[in-house]
This record gives C-alpha cells, sequence and structure tokens, in this order.
C-alpha cells in the first residue's frame, strides 16, 4: 500500500497541469472604437467575450503564414517575362549629381563636390560665415578659425554646388 501510495503521488506530480485560459474581453465604445481587455469593459463600452485559441508550441501541426496575394502587375510582369524597370527616382534639385555612399563620404570629410545641395554643403561644413547673391547665383563664405584661409562654395539658380575655390 505504501508503494502504490507514493506511486500515485509521483504520477500526479510528473503529469502536466492543464494551463488555465483567460478570458478576453472584446469592448466596443460608441465611436466603433475596439479595445481587447482581460479585466473587462467600462460603462460605456459593450462587451463581449472573445474565443481565443493559443496553442501550446509543438502541441500539432505548424500554423501556416498569411501567403500575399500576387498584384495585377507582378502578375503581368509574370507573364511577359519583363523585368522591373524604374522609370524615376527622388531628384534632389540638381539631377541627382552626388548619390548614396559617395554624398556620405564627402559630408564625413568635409569635401564639396560639383552637385551637393545646399543642404549637402551645410551639413559638410556647417553654416557659412557669409552668404552673398548675384546675377542668380548665391554663394556661401568659409573662413577657416585657426589658419585664416578663406573658402567659398558656388551655387547655382537651383540652390546646387558649381564650383568651389
Amino acid at each position: 500500500m505504501h508503494w502504490t501510495h507514493c506511486a500515485a503521488i509521483c504520477a500526479t506530480l510528473l503529469c502536466p497541469t492543464p494551463l488555465l485560459a483567460s478570458s478576453v474581453f472584446r469592448c466596443e465604445d460608441a465611436n466603433g472604437h475596439i479595445t481587447f481587455t482581460r479585466h473587462g469593459c467600462g460603462d460605456s463600452q459593450q462587451q463581449q467575450i472573445q474565443n481565443t485559441h493559443n496553442p501550446r508550441p509543438g502541441s500539432g501541426a505548424a500554423v501556416p503564414l498569411a501567403t500575399p496575394q500576387a498584384t495585377q502587375k507582378s502578375k503581368e510582369t509574370a507573364a511577359t517575362g519583363n523585368s522591373l524597370t524604374i522609370v524615376g527616382g527622388q531628384q534632389d534639385g540638381c539631377e541627382n549629381a552626388v548619390t548614396g555612399s559617395a554624398r556620405r563620404e564627402a559630408i564625413i570629410r568635409k569635401q564639396v563636390r560639383a552637385g551637393m545641395t545646399r543642404s549637402d554643403v551645410e551639413s559638410a561644413l556647417g553654416k557659412p560665415e557669409r552668404i552673398s547673391r548675384r546675377n542668380g547665383q548665391t554663394t556661401y563664405h568659409y573662413a577657416s578659425k585657426p589658419k585664416g584661409e578663406r573658402r567659398t562654395v558656388n551655387f547655382d539658380q537651383n540652390d546646387c554646388v558649381m564650383g568651389k575655390r
């Protein structure tokens, strides 16, 4: 009797206990906003118990993921065998003369390249000491404080770097 009593206790301890499910409430207010909670809904909300099923991992077959539906354009591309061609891109106003890594590298090295925008130059060199305008062109004037060197950057009418001196 003693062994059977110990066996029964061991069997009870080794059996997994079922997880208790908690109730989830679906609360909808007068404006149609929906909230899910375990604590119940407010007085001004409609309350419904939401059916939930959250299987334990590995307790059954894998749950399939959503499969995206093909758009009309991708169906046409697949049918004709043509590849996607980008006709336009973001324009910086300077015909994208300096793009991507070249722009980043120039800014980091405090360099000015033809085709950079005014904001690119300000990112690289900071705000100019002085700005002058003449015949539709803007010139940024920089002075190096420790060395006393002067630097100018000329922009065209589209605010793109045309040259530097």
